[in-house]
């Protein structure tokens, strides 16, 4: 078990699914956002993405004390190199959807942890396979989920997932939005340094 007693650690999310699971690792944490602009270069290769918004993120957290540590992070859903961030509108949702049936697509989730004025990051990345879906399971999801705080338009651990996720080669957490074990792992190795 990881003692981080000494610290102060920030989730710095609104994303129940990410507190969920830093909760799951036994850490204790208060939570903190500041807003910040997540637009990103159009040419930033897809695979970066994520990683170059939770930066962002950490850049809005730069008067940080060395007993404190400050835990962002981002999650993208990547379909044929386009990048697939949280939908707009019904709309919006139900064509990222219809772009993920059938097919192979990637979930790029990456951390940022800040301690003090250092900063550590890592992406982790999920190949996730779809079965097909029709048109009208399509607008059942998106009408009783309302999935427009989630990359792609879909939560893995909801009733879309269940039903039609045929495999993923990755971590089940990284597509849920936190990449647990690698996060864990670095948090050993932050607090030693």
């Amino acid at each position: 078990m990881i003692d981080l007693s000494k610290y102060k650690i920030i989730l710095a999310s609104n994303s129940p699914r990410r507190a969920e699971l830093l909760a799951g690792l036994d850490i204790k944490f208060n939570k903190e956002v500041r807003e910040v602009d997540e637009t990103f270069p159009d040419n930033l290769e897809s695979h970066l993405v994520a990683e170059h918004i939770a930066h962002l993120k950490a850049k809005a957290f730069d008067d940080l004390d060395d007993d404190i540590i400050v835990i962002f992070s981002d999650t993208v859903v990547v379909v044929d190199g386009k990048v697939l961030g949280k939908p707009k509108d019904q709309l919006e949702a139900k064509e990222m959807l219809e772009s993920l049936s059938d097919g192979k697509h990637q979930v790029y989730s990456a951390v940022v942890i800040k301690k003090g004025n250092k900063t550590y990051s890592f992406t982790d990345k999920a190949d996730v396979y779809f079965n097909a879906i029709s048109e009208e399971e399509i607008d059942y999801y998106v009408e009783s989920r309302k999935p427009f705080d989630k990359a792609g338009a879909y939560g893995i651990q909801e009733w879309i997932g269940m039903a039609f996720i045929q495999k993923i080669n990755g971590s089940y957490f990284t597509v849920m939005g936190l990449p647990t074990a690698q996060l864990y792992s670095e948090l050993k190795k932050i607090i030693t340094l």
